[in-house]
């Protein structure tokens, strides 16, 4: 099955070199079982997460997310953890809201790995901003726990978990329970000469119950949201001089872009409103106390309309969209499609099914398959101006059906007897396949047409089979080793491009890797811990970036389906403290990309393309400061915050962005040098509690070159510090009300789009 391998120096010196420093310090000492220290959330349900690999784990409980957090959607409850940031735009942000970690920016989407009960919610059809995990098939009643573990240091995972693995446990009921949930939320928003209020409602209801070895789950939820514009329309200040015939126009907001450059705002676009709805039901069958069996039935419905408006007003006070005007003395152009819309409508539907074992006996093993379909996922989009395109029009017709992806996963735990010290071996096989198919036609009327002529079409397969194994031994009661190792074979086929005059098929591609893992643990006293861990991960490039541009002339798009996948080197060292109630950890960690698939312009012959590419090395070095504590100086009083530095640099890079040479030395984009959190929780009593959290980050970069210094401007990315604010009052035995204020301080901040600026949110549940 596996091919090549690509194995190097390192990869054997490290490997095999850790395992000899591992066995001889095991030779001079007894086994026993070793209690390291972990800062984590303590609950009744254990992390699904490998805790047995002495890397950084943090999590949440339901009772600690429901307390601290306004959670509106899923991945709000990792909000408040050390080196994490979702770029999340609005309440219901289906496409744009991916994943950042401590040295991978927002833009590296296929850099972490989101589960929910072990289903893969992160989508690798893509990278980057639109292609966000589906988090929208967690509704945050659903979450017993959600627990996040750093680096690519468990063997059982892909490469894609370099940056970091989250994991969602939840719900399933031991007895009857039903739980009712109605959220509203306002955000007035004023930026530019946008001055108004955005509202979003939701509704979700839960119930199970358990009869024997039989149980079930049944989740709803309905969100009604109305997201603040999130692109804006620009004119780069100029000066061509009046021809005649142009409309005199007002309104134009003067402003500088991300790279300083003078220009004015004079419109809105992209400002969603969005209608979902999510079911999901569980089933699960114990044939004994340690044997499930498992279903996940999941369903996802979007209906979508993104509109714009427009700053400019004629002497009448008409909204202008169209045609030549006169701006301060000065002709500009507005094209038809500077003022878009756009209608999505998308079904998606996902199917779960596992056999597991959980005796902790000499063998547990786990059948597990997975399947996400685009069983429906249209976007229609005008070709013509505004007004007349509000009513029809020629246009585009972008249809998804058919994609999706797949996964396969066979793991076995072996808990050997008589051997030196206590082993806990894992192995496995592994694998993954995504299909994308993106066909685009030209339509008659862009709001209900059908079929057409062909603008373009895109798609391609890949395939990732894994063989896994790693052996988590305890040495001594004071000292534990893992070692293992994760072999990839990986395949690219069946990939095209078409357009209207054109079409191209690619050779299919099939090469296979070697990702070694180590890491040891001292347990210092009953108090103190050292941990270090290294790792190699191996980012395959997806089928988007392979095959999902389209080709054209001078400054275009186009693929590159010859383009070699990222490889990582990972370490970090850890020192865990407890002292009373509180928790205390310092990690380092140092992280080498080899090859980091970036967009920028590269030369392709005489031409000068702007393609997905391959960075030669990206360096960072880091530290992240972590401390949670309970009931520190009073009862009741929850204590948790966490400071990283993170000096993430391109190192060495063929291509360019404007001139050869220019991102050497530079901030990786997204990847800030600074940020922190804060979260303070009160409980007065156990029916009350008041939350407050801050968040900050320094300053970063958009651009490979960091030739966007202005981070407060559209299609910059900005420093911010923001805070939260909850109360949570359980009034009666079945009733719970919350309210709750996002950025507080009101706080404009920019990642590419404008975040929220404040906004208040009210809850009433009724749990049985």
């Amino acid at each position: 099955m596996f091919k090549k391998l690509t194995v190097t120096w390192r990869t054997v010196f490290l490997f095999f070199g850790v395992g000899a420093i591992v066995q001889a310090e095991a030779a001079s000492v007894e086994a026993n079982i070793l209690d390291t220290v972990i800062i984590t959330a303590q609950s009744a349900v254990p992390s699904s997460l490998p805790t047995q690999i002495p890397a950084t784990l943090v999590g949440a409980t339901k009772e600690q997310v429901a307390q601290t957090v306004n959670a509106t959607d899923s991945e709000d409850a990792i909000k408040f953890f050390p080196s994490l940031l979702v770029r999340k735009r609005y309440i219901g942000d289906y496409n744009h809201a991916v994943l950042s970690s401590r040295a991978s920016g927002t833009g590296n989407s296929a850099r972490s790995a989101v589960y929910a009960d072990g289903m893969l919610l992160s989508n690798y059809l893509g990278n980057g901003a639109t292609y966000a995990p589906r988090w929208m098939l967690v509704t945050p009643e659903e979450i017993e726990r959600v627990d996040v573990m750093f680096g690519p240091f468990s063997a059982a995972y892909p490469g894609n978990s370099v940056g970091a693995i989250v994991d969602y446990v939840t719900r399933m009921p031991e007895r009857f329970e039903a739980h009712v949930k109605t959220a509203y939320n306002v955000q007035p928003f004023s930026l530019y000469n946008t001055d108004d209020t955005f509202t979003a409602h939701q509704e979700s209801g839960s119930a199970g119950d358990r009869f024997g070895d039989f149980s079930f789950w049944v989740n709803v939820n309905h969100l009604n949201s109305q997201g603040q514009p999130l692109t804006f329309q620009t004119k780069t200040i100029g000066t061509a001089a009046l021809t005649g015939g142009e409309t005199v126009v007002n309104g134009a907001v003067q402003g500088l872009s991300r790279s300083n450059v003078p220009w004015y705002i004079i419109g809105t676009g992209t400002e969603y409103t969005t209608i979902q709805d999510h079911a999901k039901l569980k089933l699960a069958y114990d044939f004994t106390d340690s044997l499930r069996l498992s279903y996940l039935l999941g369903y996802w419905q979007n209906d979508s309309e993104g509109r714009s408006q427009s700053y400019l007003r004629d002497t009448s006070g008409n909204p202008v969209y169209f045609g030549n005007v006169n701006i301060n003395g000065f002709r500009y152009t507005l094209a038809a499609t500077d003022f878009g819309l756009t209608n999505d409508e998308q079904q998606h539907l996902t199917h779960g099914l596992s056999l597991k074992s959980n005796s902790q006996a000499n063998w547990d093993y786990e059948l597990a398959a997975s399947l996400f379909d685009y069983q429906k996922d249209l976007q229609r989009a005008p070709a013509i101006a505004m007004p007349a395109a509000a009513t029809g029009g020629m246009g585009t017709l972008t249809d998804q059906d058919g994609t999706g992806w797949n996964t396969v996963a066979l793991k076995a735990t072996w808990r050997p007897q008589g051997l030196h010290g206590a082993h806990i071996i894992d192995f496995g096989y592994s694998m993954e396949s995504y299909k994308l198919r993106i066909y685009k036609t030209n339509v008659d009327n862009w709001l209900t047409g059908a079929g057409g002529t062909l603008n373009s079409d895109v798609g391609g397969k890949t395939r990732t089979q894994a063989l896994y194994g790693q052996d988590a031994w305890t040495i001594t009661s004071d000292w534990k080793a893992v070692l293992g190792v994760r072999v990839e074979q990986w395949q690219a086929q069946d990939g095209f491009t078409r357009t209207g005059s054109s079409a191209t098929d690619y050779a299919s591609r099939n090469t296979a890797y070697v990702s070694p893992k180590a890491a040891l643990a001292w347990r210092v006293d009953a108090d103190k811990a050292v941990k270090l861990s290294v790792g190699r991960a191996v980012r395959m490039p997806t089928v988007s970036e392979l095959y999902g541009a389209t080709s054209g002339g001078v400054l275009s798009v186009i693929n590159d389906p010859t383009l070699k996948p990222e490889k990582s080197w990972t370490g970090e060292l850890s020192w865990e403290q407890q002292v009373g109630e509180l928790s205390l950890r310092a990690t380092g960690f140092y992280e080498v990309v080899s090859d980091s698939l970036y967009s920028e312009k590269t030369a392709v012959g005489s031409t000068v393309v702007s393609r997905v590419t391959n960075v030669g090395r990206i360096a960072t070095p880091g530290v992240e400061l972590a401390a949670n504590g309970t009931n520190l100086w009073l009862n009741g009083l929850d204590v948790s915050g966490s400071v990283t530095w993170a000096d993430s640099r391109i190192k060495d890079n063929e291509g360019y962005v404007t001139v050869p040479g220019d991102t050497i030395g530079k901030y990786q984009p997204r990847v800030p040098e600074w940020r922190a959190t804060a979260l303070v929780n009160y409980r007065v009593n156990s029916a009350f509690n008041v939350a407050y959290g801050a968040r900050y980050s320094g300053k970063q970069y958009s651009t490979l070159d960091n030739s966007d210094p202005n981070g407060f401007a559209y299609q910059g990315a900005s420093k911010y510090f923001t805070t939260d604010l909850r109360a949570r009052w359980q009034f009666m035995p079945h009733w719970t009300a919350a309210v709750g204020v996002d950025n507080l301080n009101n706080y404009q901040y920019w990642n590419f789009h404008p975040y929220p600026q404040r906004n208040y949110t009210a809850e009433l549940q009724w749990d049985l």
